[in-house]
């Protein structure tokens, strides 16, 4: 291979031990995959399959625990590996700049946004103030947040996640790297956004020339942008190809047992929601509204947002009502409302036909266990200084169950969404993403409910995992006859579990119906805009999975 046509970027039989204690030897082992300039390069696994794992170690940003025992990172022909603290000091940023996932973490809360990207060029070398200073507008202006010259003197905490995202793209294009390396930059994202964010990083990449490894687990992301693809399980490297030929022709069983759990539309759609029998019904809203009020003073109005405005709709027994939109459409906030962890502005709120709007919370206190909630962060919703088992049993002991019935309750349960009998003494920590939120259903189930409110529950899980979430909440409901309000902007996923579909913007509903209607002739402009935006429209998942099986050696 001439030296024009070596890659930009080469990891060649990488492996990073673990130390005692961990349920395998290698974080990874033996990664070997290589970069071109001018190429998207998507790393695909499941969570703990090494893939950021990698991604910090071509940063140089592995924790102090966790040393590189062989391989190497080449970088244009030189190993990363053998250079100095200092000389990778000065290559990142300059050279190979990183998207991280969060980035409301990645940005200091006390600095606004056009000094953070400022402090990247001075940090690396550029001291003409004035320099930076139209640099720092010419970046937020490529990267297409609005008004570049107030917006660089917000502090991160009041930008949307979409133009935090575009900020921390920014600051890692500042200095023009070779290699731009984006660690699931889209996973929060409603899918409008998100579609934003992957045209934006496509559109720099190919301006730009770059080499651009994209780390992820939604095969719908691969599908639009990568042009190669490296599937990562457990550490090891067990697939990798042009992209054509892993979605379409994946050879692993790994490979293709990920893209089997991709979301798909039911063959048929449940039966129409839009006229319940009357002794179906479980719950029915009728114009509600929720308004939030903030600021203001002698010279200042307040703000005023209305998060919900004259939502009307009716959940049956053993339906899943969909509530799609995004991010700031209102939909957390409609299922908090109904819940009555937030109070109401006006309307109704009939529970078995009885308005439970204007009870009070010891009124309602009764009820509360026949109407309960999925939270959407299983890390945050389960309180880490208590046993599972002690978070399963406090609602039904504070309900008037015997502890001895709340323990064989919690037992039940536990087995019921997949986790040992030993699970009941162990700790939230001690769990992985998905088996908390299999204790957070569990939770929500422990007093019987009649309704299910599921606020995001698997947006943040890899699609196996989320698979599985999937299975259990619809074997459940079918056991249980529960009704189900679902909560996402991932309208696959809506696609897949729901019966009905609403659609909100901006606090209101602008559309509903089945399934088939929302996804293959939406009426409403918006909701056009929401199917448009659907990473991988053009892939059949489904299809792909049952392709011929080669075995890999």
């Amino acid at each position: 291979m001439s030296s024009a046509e070596a890659p930009l970027l080469s990891v060649k039989g990488l492996s990073i031990p673990l130390p005692p204690g961990f349920d395998r030897d290698y974080a990874i082992k033996d990664i070997t995959y290589d970069l071109d300039a001018g190429e998207i390069l998507c790393v695909v696994g499941e969570s703990g399959s090494g893939k950021s794992m990698t991604a910090n170690a071509l940063m140089g940003l592995l924790p102090s625990y966790l040393k590189p025992s062989d391989g190497s990172i080449e970088y244009k022909g030189r190993d990363l590996l053998s250079r100095s603290e200092e000389e990778l000091r000065e290559l990142r940023g300059r050279e190979i700049a990183m998207v991280f996932q969060e980035p409301l973490s990645a940005l200091n809360p006390l600095m606004t946004v056009g000094d953070q990207i400022d402090e990247v060029m001075l940090v690396h070398g550029e001291t003409d103030r004035s320099v930076r200073a139209r640099r720092v507008m010419d970046l937020l202006d490529y990267v297409g947040l609005p008004d570049p010259k107030t917006l660089k003197d917000s502090y991160p905490f009041r930008l949307s996640g979409g133009q935090r995202q575009r900020v921390v793209i920014a600051m890692a294009l500042a200095l023009e790297p070779s290699v731009l390396i984006a660690d699931e930059p889209t996973t929060a994202l409603d899918v409008t956004t998100q579609a934003q964010i992957l045209d934006l990083i496509k559109r720099i990449q190919q301006a730009k020339g770059m080499g651009v490894i994209f780390v992820t687990h939604d095969f719908g992301v691969v599908a639009d942008i990568a042009d190669r693809v490296v599937v990562m399980e457990k550490g090891l490297v067990v697939e990798t190809g042009p992209a054509e030929q892993v979605l379409n022709a994946p050879r692993h069983p790994y490979t293709r047992r990920l893209i089997k759990a991709v979301p798909h539309r039911r063959a048929e759609d449940g039966a129409d929601a839009s006229s319940p029998a009357a002794d179906d019904v479980l719950l029915e809203v009728r114009n509600l509204n929720k308004t939030y009020r903030s600021g203001g003073g002698l010279f200042a109005k307040p703000r005023i947002v209305p998060a919900v405005q004259k939502i009307s709709l009716t959940l049956r027994q053993g339906q899943t009502l969909g509530i799609v939109g995004e991010s700031g459409s209102g939909k957390s906030t409609l299922g908090r409302v109904i819940i009555k962890l937030t109070p109401s502005d006006g309307g109704q709120i009939l529970y078995n036909g009885k308005d439970i709007a204007p009870l009070s919370p010891a009124a309602f206190r009764p009820m509360r266990q026949k109407i309960q909630m999925i939270f959407q962060d299983p890390f945050a919703s389960l309180n880490p200084r208590q046993t599972v088992g002690r978070i399963l049993v406090d609602g039904p002991l504070a309900n008037g169950v015997s502890r001895a019935a709340a323990q064989r309750r919690a037992e039940e349960l536990l087995a019921r969404v997949g986790l040992d009998a030993s699970a009941y003494k162990r700790y939230p920590h001690e769990f992985s993403g998905g088996q908390r939120q299999r204790i957070g259903i569990a939770r929500a189930l422990m007093l019987d409910p009649e309704v299910l409110i599921a606020d995001e529950s698997v947006s943040a899980l890899d699609v196996s995992v989320q698979e599985q979430v999937l299975k259990l909440l619809k074997e459940i409901q079918d056991q249980l006859k529960l009704g189900m309000i679902f909560i996402t902007h991932d309208l696959r996923v809506a696609a897949q579990i729901c019966d009905s579909v609403a659609v909100m913007r901006r606090g209101e509903i602008v559309e509903m119906g089945p399934p088939s209607q929302i996804f293959d002739a939406p009426q409403h402009e918006y909701t056009q805009r929401l199917i448009a935006a659907i990473p991988g429209k053009g892939w059949d998942p489904q299809e792909a999975a049952q392709g011929s099986y080669e075995e890999t050696v």
